[in-house]
């Protein structure tokens, strides 16, 4: 009901309105957590600084690198923005995807950082300064990093953005590396001196944990992977359209934070090119209408086989692939 009774329009420029939209939402978190992160890394290194704790300088250059990867999605959402050209026809989302893969990159470095200092602390052992400083900046730490994942996974998933998720996830274990920080602190304080770089070798498992997670994330966006459930609501969406007798092939990718689906539809084989052609445009309405940022489908009317008609693709047979 309130579908028919509110002025709404699938333009072209209505479409791109709202993916810009998308696109400034996810600026926006990113220079939110920036703040947030950035300003949690230089506490943190403050107290490093003074403390020479290993597992809290893992922690920190976790939190920077962390923060850093603002950078290359904020320059990913900045091209997400640009028209479509002649070379680039279907613009400049995949620059999300590209960014997800730096962002990996990042998570896969810092890890192999923490992992480096560890083992040259478990070495070389040498005492923690300024333990309560240690143990509170460790706090600050979880709080800043579970504040940015909660919002950066919120606004990634509500925009379609599988490399602002990796990085919310990314900001998480940031959290829980903060917490084994305090953890360290604490074995510290009771005497055993190689909690700290211990500690450190933990932080660098749950870094390589998150990194499965947003290397799977991103791998999968790459690859053109969507939720079969949205493959489903499509479908089911096609077949209460008016005239629609079938649904055929029908695909769906995400480009950037923006879906994209192609898809074959069965009409009368005696219908006339402009009903056919109404025909598939209500399908589109309808998809546009039912599958969350689908931004653009290009809906095919395929004739309905009469009894003895010779399959109408049967040209195109031999350019199928093996």
């Amino acid at each position: 009901m309130r579908h028919l009774l509110t002025p709404h329009s699938h333009e072209t420029a209505d479409k791109l309105d709202s993916a810009l939209e998308a696109s400034a939402r996810g600026m926006r978190a990113l220079w939110v957590s920036l703040a947030v992160l950035g300003t949690t890394a230089v506490v943190q290194a403050a107290v490093v600084a003074l403390s020479a704790s290993v597992a809290l300088l893992g922690d920190t250059v976790h939190n920077a690198a962390d923060a850093l990867t603002a950078l290359p999605l904020g320059v990913a959402f900045t091209l997400g923005r640009r028209a479509a050209t002649r070379r680039f026809t279907y613009g400049y989302g995949r620059a999300e995807d590209l960014a997800g893969i730096v962002i990996v990159l990042t998570i896969a470095a810092s890890g192999a950082f923490a992992a480096w200092a560890a083992v040259g602390r478990l070495l070389d052992p040498q005492p923690v300064r300024h333990l309560p400083a240690v143990a509170l900046a460790a706090l600050i730490g979880f709080a800043g990093n579970e504040w940015v994942a909660r919002y950066r996974i919120r606004v990634g998933r509500e925009i379609g953005s599988a490399a602002l998720v990796a990085d919310g996830l990314h900001a998480r274990t940031d959290g829980f590396t903060s917490l084994a920080v305090l953890v360290g602190a604490g074995g510290a304080a009771l005497g055993w001196q190689l909690a700290d770089p211990l500690v450190g070798l933990a932080i660098t498992a749950a870094i390589l944990l998150v990194l499965r997670d947003a290397a799977r994330e991103v791998f999968q966006r790459v690859m053109d992977a969507v939720e079969p459930e949205l493959v489903d609501r499509a479908e089911e969406t096609l077949r209460r359209v008016e005239g629609v007798r079938d649904v055929g092939e029908l695909r769906l990718r995400w480009i950037g934070h923006r879906l994209r689906a192609e898809v074959a539809v069965v009409v009368d084989g005696e219908a006339t090119v402009r009903q056919a052609h109404a025909i598939a445009v209500d399908a589109e309405h309808a998809l546009l209408h039912a599958v969350p940022r689908l931004t653009a489908a290009l809906v095919h009317a395929d004739p309905a086989p009469a009894p003895g008609e010779a399959d109408p693709h049967r040209t195109l047979a031999h350019h199928a692939a093996g």
